[in-house]
């Protein structure tokens, strides 16, 4: 199976483009003022219009207004929601539109009970908890998650191309999802880590599909 590959919290042109030519699935665009990765709705539009068909935009907004999360969806139609705040079920199915939620892993967390609460996601993204919002670039305890759980998750919270195969082979995650892990600084990517990252998550498919042919 191939996973895929979400890039982050991009602000530049140049970062898009770097992230469209490593292969990436998916680019992120934070929506959250507090964030220094944030972007307003206008500027991301003129972001995504280098987006390629089949790369698909994601728009992340930690509890967010009708308003805000409207904005969003005027200037991104065919964007995907990543609900990362404090948002209940009913919160994220009102929006009427395809989403993923995140969920802070630390001890005593249920995968199976959180997935079952949002039901209506396409996905679970899996971050570190950490004060306020947002993973902080750190790693989480994998061995508190089941591995190849039975719906889509995406693996997040301080991943880099060091590591990101091993979270791979624990979690089998439907996608993996980086941003501090492929930055100079916070808010500037780099290409080069951008493409250590795409190239070691291939490798690690590969690896995969050998241990199971």
């Amino acid at each position: 199976m191939k996973t895929r590959i979400k890039i982050c919290g991009l602000t530049r042109e140049v970062d898009v483009e770097a992230a469209v030519e490593a292969g990436a699935d998916a680019i992120g665009f934070v929506f959250y003022a507090k964030s220094p990765r944030a972007v307003t709705p206008e500027r991301a539009k003129v972001l995504a219009r280098l987006l390629p068909p089949f790369v698909t935009p994601v728009g992340l907004f930690v509890n967010a207004t009708d308003a805000e999360l409207q904005a969003g969806l005027d200037a991104l139609p065919n964007m995907l929601i990543q609900f990362h705040g404090d948002e209940a079920p009913a919160d994220c199915d009102r929006v009427g539109r395809p989403f993923i939620r995140a969920a802070g892993v630390g001890p005593g967390f249920d995968l199976l009970n959180f997935r079952q609460s949002f039901s209506s996601a396409q996905a679970i993204l899996l971050d570190a908890v950490v004060e306020g919002y947002g993973g902080g670039g750190k790693v989480f305890d994998w061995s508190l998650l089941p591995p190849s759980a039975p719906f889509p998750v995406v693996l997040s919270g301080g991943l880099s191309a060091a590591n990101v195969a091993d979270g791979m082979a624990r979690i089998r995650p439907w996608a993996v999802d980086v941003s501090s892990g492929v930055e100079s600084a916070k808010g500037i990517k780099d290409a080069g880590l951008i493409q250590a990252f795409c190239r070691a998550v291939r490798d690690a498919d590969a690896a995969l599909a050998r241990e199971t042919s």
